[in-house]
């Protein structure tokens, strides 16, 4: 039987550049989805992928990179969407609304289009599968100044839990992984500033701050039929976090 398929949008750095190298390792045939299509090349070489460029908030770039990735691979069995913005913080009264923007068209309106595409493909094919979106603790826990950017992620929770129902006929799981702060390239900044990192640790009853390797062994559980009778779950990774107030 040929190895799965697996997508993985956001998937040229940080979170997505892990789980994509680790369902490569896993075994599966992957596509390196992202909006920096060099980088997305370079990723796939390094891990024996394939390398497609999507922009999530253009419907025409994710139907092209879906299409892509069925002609080159075949059916594709699991998707993960780690594309995200944060796109800036500050307090709601002073926030621009352009920041609201970003994070609205790249965490709502992207998720809606990438699970739209795959959960179209998947039906059609019929053969099941799992969709895993990369959410947020923050969509359960306010924090000062990101107000915008959770509520985009409790909008990603309720797509997740609504495209469970409607997909389950198709045999499709759709879940999600919501963890607190992760140490990224792109995070890397501002936990170099010991008082942010400190904000942070003493939120986390765990006392240590998210690798990207902390979530990847749950994705692949996931994606796995593993846990095939699991659909509709938010699943924090976050330390202990949300069972502080």
């Amino acid at each position: 039987m040929p190895a799965k398929v697996a997508l993985v949008t956001g998937a040229a750095g940080g979170i997505g550049s892990a789980i994509a190298t680790g369902l490569a390792k896993a075994g599966y045939r992957v596509a390196v989805a992202d909006l920096d299509k060099g980088a997305a090349l370079r990723h796939a070489e390094a891990i024996g992928a394939l390398g497609v460029e999507m922009d999530v908030r253009e419907q025409h770039s994710v139907r092209a990179a879906v299409a892509r990735t069925l002609h080159e691979l075949g059916p594709i069995d699991v998707l993960v969407h780690a594309a995200g913005v944060v796109g800036g913080g500050g307090p709601l009264l002073t926030l621009p609304v352009e920041a609201v923007d970003a994070v609205l068209a790249v965490n709502v309106r992207g998720t809606f289009l990438v699970t739209q595409a795959v959960g179209e493909v998947m039906a059609a094919a019929g053969r099941g599968g799992s969709i895993v979106h990369i959410s947020s603790a923050g969509s359960f826990q306010p924090t000062v100044g990101l107000g915008h950017y959770e509520a985009t992620k409790a909008a990603m929770n309720a797509l997740t839990r609504s495209a469970a129902l409607e997909f389950a006929q198709f045999g499709v799981r759709v879940n999600a992984v919501a963890p607190g702060p992760v140490e990224t390239a792109l995070t890397s900044r501002a936990m170099a500033d010991d008082a942010a990192k400190k904000f942070w640790t003493d939120r986390i009853p765990l006392r240590r701050i998210a690798v990207t390797d902390d979530l990847v062994p749950i994705v692949l559980l996931l994606a796995s039929d593993a846990t095939r009778h699991v659909t509709g779950t938010v699943l924090p990774v976050d330390g202990g976090q949300l069972l502080g107030n």
